[in-house]
């Protein structure tokens, strides 16, 4: 019986039993088995056979007489036998293991691949993306930021998701820098689609159906391959994933809704405003961002300009256009054609 792992003679392969009643033998001359068994606290039965495991491991030595007794031998000559026999055991089971481990995959590959496939080039990633996108039948979730993959990227329009999908994005903020990247979020959500920003997202990721999830093997480095994950379990994690950055996000509207309810005046607007003089490009471009929804600040720090210069911007479009809210100069603004890319 192999001694217990916190023994010091685990690594011999004795148990603590035999060890101790080596230990007897080596301080004393020698021994009769009734001493042995005192001196190391066991039985007389279990003190026999130890002195006998101690022979055969050629630790021990009996001395025949009227009454045998026992005499250990050098335990390092003795003992480094052992030990040497030992670690070519050990060695032995290495390479067991190791053929016992390739045999494994070589199993378990084509059982891990439908788990999850690597893709290692950008044409494949752009591919699988779309042919993923197209078979979606109900949902599509997902996480953009920067740095881009244009091949793999494309809006969902442009690869012609089905009607009735839902798509929910969430786009970093900071990967906005003027309005022409808003436009191409915008644009990706899809007819119907749903936007959010926020900040610090942790990671690119796309979700088809709540079967499959799509995400780059390097986030700094999307061009370096991605993994389809189908595990039910992972997919399950990444989704909770996605739930929690969107429910954080800021929600951001549609500049072209024609479901919203028509501005209320509060009062009579100006007949004389210019309404029909063209805003500047800076003047277009603080509407457009104003118009999906983004607040003034953050606004300026797209911009970047200061909160004040978006605010003088907005007041003025607001004259222009004989409106006295921010709700009023965005439909206002809409119907003009100022919101359009020019």
């Amino acid at each position: 019986m192999d001694a217990p792992a916190d023994s010091p003679w685990s690594g011999t392969g004795l148990d603590a039993r035999t060890g101790r009643v080596l230990e007897h033998l080596v301080a004393v001359p020698s021994a009769d088995a009734a001493e042995v068994a005192s001196a190391a606290g066991v039985s007389a039965a279990d003190a026999e056979r130890a002195l006998r495991h101690l022979a055969d491991a050629s630790l021990a030595l009996r001395i025949d007489g009227t009454t045998p007794r026992w005499a250990a031998g050098p335990p390092r000559s003795s003992l480094g036998a052992l030990l040497a026999r030992r670690r070519a055991e050990l060695a032995h089971a290495e390479v067991l293991v190791e053929r016992l481990q390739e045999m494994y995959e070589t199993v378990s590959g084509p059982r891990a691949a439908h788990l999850v496939e690597l893709l290692e080039r950008e044409q494949q990633v752009s591919a699988r993306y779309g042919q993923l996108l197209k078979g979606c039948a109900s949902e599509v979730l997902h996480l953009a930021k920067p740095p881009y993959v244009t091949g793999s990227e494309a809006s969902a329009g442009e690869l012609g998701v089905a009607d009735g999908v839902r798509m929910r994005s969430v786009y970093e903020t900071e990967g906005f820098t003027d309005a022409v990247s808003l436009t191409t979020a915008l644009r990706g959500t899809g007819q119907g689609g749903e936007l959010r920003l926020a900040s610090g997202l942790p990671v690119k990721l796309v979700v088809f159906d709540r079967v499959a999830a799509l995400l780059p093997v390097h986030g700094d480095r999307p061009a370096a391959g991605s993994l389809v994950v189908h595990s039910p379990a992972l997919v399950e994690a990444l989704v909770a994933l996605f739930e929690s950055v969107w429910e954080r996000a800021e929600p951001v509207s549609l500049s072209g809704r024609t479901d919203a309810p028509p501005p209320t005046p509060e009062g009579p607007l100006p007949a004389d405003t210019p309404a029909t003089q063209e805003p500047d490009p800076r003047t277009r471009e603080i509407l457009h961002l104003m118009a999906t929804g983004l607040k003034d600040d953050t606004i300026a720090r797209l911009l970047k300009v200061s909160r004040r210069t978006v605010q003088k911007h907005v007041s003025e479009a607001g004259t222009r256009l004989g409106a006295r809210t921010r709700f009023q100069i965005a439909l206002l603004a809409a119907e003009r054609g100022w919101l359009e890319d020019h």
